[in-house]
């Protein structure tokens, strides 16, 4: 047999086998490094023995997480607004409109919990309670829903207390809309771009007016678009609420909830309440 045909070619799977990547890391891995993943998994400290509680601690985490970018994409979205730049913020509110979908799904841990299921760690929280959570209340902020009585559970921590604070006496996301649509030439009325933005948003008919004849022009136009991304927005804030009902009136029916408030009937009014009001009434006129 000749030399040539006794040599074999490598296997298809030899070939093309992948290099084994870098392992050898004088410290910690550069993943580790950006995501910072050793903290994030070593900061569940459960309080009880109930295998549950575990779940219900890194829901609720994984719920600030989201949060947090969610906060970043409407500030993303403000600031775009101020400089007139209409199809960044549209990009921001899209982007958290994936991420409230994410938001809005970390409710199916916790979806089905019974009373007994819940009353076995429910303890461990005291008086914590969700409304405390200081970067949710800046995304209530930033939809419009001011109330400085919300900043005083945070006075024993300053620097969120200052943070949300600020956000308090800055301009809501719709504020911003409401200011562009002014500068736009439509017919805002001065009271509302010049109104006291610390106190919560007040629905006005010449706002309803101005979304009305919007919405009955070109539905291409980037303040329609602007209008429309803003609507997916509140649908999934509404969305979110009623998950939160539901999930609540599951876990512990009508009682009252941690941290003194009135629990269901405290969030069944959370929830019908609707985000950018003229969005949905303008809807009727067109």
């Amino acid at each position: 047999m000749s030399q040539q045909a006794q040599q074999i070619p490598p296997s298809s799977d030899e070939a093309h086998e992948p290099e084994t990547p870098h392992l050898d890391f004088q410290g910690t891995t550069p993943y580790e490094d950006y995501v910072r993943a050793d903290v994030l998994t070593h900061l569940q400290h459960t309080l009880s023995d109930d295998p549950g509680e575990m779940v219900f601690l890194v829901t609720t985490q994984v719920m600030e997480l989201w949060f947090t970018v969610i906060v970043h994409e409407w500030e993303t979205a403000a600031g775009a607004l101020r400089e007139n730049d209409v199809p960044t913020a549209t990009a921001a509110l899209k982007r958290s409109v994936r991420e409230l979908e994410a938001l809005n799904a970390s409710w199916r841990p916790l979806s089905q919990l019974t009373p007994a299921q819940f009353n076995s760690y429910r303890a461990a929280l005291g008086e914590g309670s969700g409304f405390q959570s200081a970067m949710y209340r800046r995304m209530e902020f930033l939809l419009g829903e001011k109330s400085a009585s919300m900043l005083v559970p945070h006075r024993g921590a300053p620097r969120v207390h200052a943070e949300l604070e600020k956000a308090l006496h800055e301009p809501s996301l719709y504020d911003e809309v409401l200011r562009l649509l002014a500068r736009r030439g439509h017919a805002v009325p001065d009271e509302v771009v010049r109104r006291d933005v610390s106190r919560r948003y007040e629905p006005s008919a010449e706002v309803e007016a101005v979304w009305t004849a919007l919405y009955a022009g070109d539905e291409t136009d980037e303040l329609a678009r602007l209008g429309e991304a803003l609507t997916d927005v509140a649908e999934l804030v509404w969305r979110w609420r009623n998950d939160h009902l539901v999930a609540t009136r599951r876990a512990m029916g009508a009682k009252s909830g941690t941290g003194g408030s009135a629990g269901v009937a405290w969030l069944e009014k959370r929830a019908r309440k609707n985000v950018f009001p003229e969005l949905w009434t303008a809807r009727s006129h067109v």
